[in-house]
């Protein structure tokens, strides 16, 4: 087996940049991602309306980065497949169909810790005399 081709190795701000441009694509190539980005944004700002504690608030960004985390590989992917093929091919399909389903796994999981926290801090709300 051969070795891999070599790459020109980039500087720390071009990394960066590439990780800026590819969020970017993110956000205004997929209609999905700006979805989840504003869900996101409302988010935080119940967040901060309900005071959540620390722990809280930690649950709450590592769910929202796991979502935009899955949002982006789908991303990837959709942006990957034309460029291997125009023709239709099932097992690219089932590829972004896995893709699909781990945004929906994580936008699921990230919905149930959304309930559980904001409902304890609704309920509180709601109860006190």
């Amino acid at each position: 087996m051969g070795r891999p081709p070599v790459k020109r190795r980039r500087s720390w701000v071009e990394k960066f940049q590439a990780a800026f441009r590819g969020l970017w694509y993110g956000i205004v190539g997929q209609s999905s991602f700006a979805v989840h980005f504003a869900v996101a944004f409302l988010v935080l700002v119940v967040a901060a309306i309900l005071g959540v504690t620390e722990t809280e608030w930690c649950i709450l960004i590592l769910s929202i980065g796991v979502v935009m985390t899955a949002e982006l590989i789908n991303s990837a992917l959709e942006w990957f497949a034309p460029a291997v093929t125009q023709e239709y091919n099932r097992y690219i399909q089932t590829a972004l169909d896995v893709a699909s389903a781990a945004v929906l796994l994580a936008s699921l999981g990230a919905a149930v810790i959304g309930f559980i926290i904001f409902g304890e801090h609704l309920v509180q709300i709601l109860v006190r005399p």
